[in-house]
């Protein structure tokens, strides 16, 4: 299942839960490391279901919704990955750790 299969999942079934959801994470981290596509693969063809599905729909914002739909799961991995540490994950992100701390209130990962 794609990334963009999910969000419209989400959209269209707001009652899907976390474990589901989890559940179709650990899918898709089998299925992606199956097929070992990189980041830009895996945009690219998550751009064209996307695009494929908007059934002659025009888009807007495409720019904002993919930052938006990448970013919480950016830094999510990358706060697993520091085991919290936000010094570290600043570090791994480049970014200044009061920013990170923004992002992380933002998305609900403080």
């Amino acid at each position: 299942m794609s990334l963009d299969s999910i969000n419209l999942d989400r959209m269209n079934n707001p009652t899907m839960n976390n474990s589901s959801l989890n559940e179709t994470n650990e899918n898709q981290t089998l299925n992606s490391e199956e097929k070992n596509f990189t980041l830009r693969e895996s945009v690219e063809l998550a751009m064209k279901n996307y695009f494929a599905q908007l059934d002659n729909e025009q888009p807007t914002d495409i720019y904002e919704l993919v930052l938006a739909e990448v970013e919480a799961p950016l830094m999510e991995s990358v706060m697993n990955y520091t085991h919290g540490n936000q010094t570290k994950a600043s570090k791994v992100l480049g970014l200044n750790r009061g920013t990170l701390r923004k992002k992380l209130k933002a998305y609900g990962l403080n």
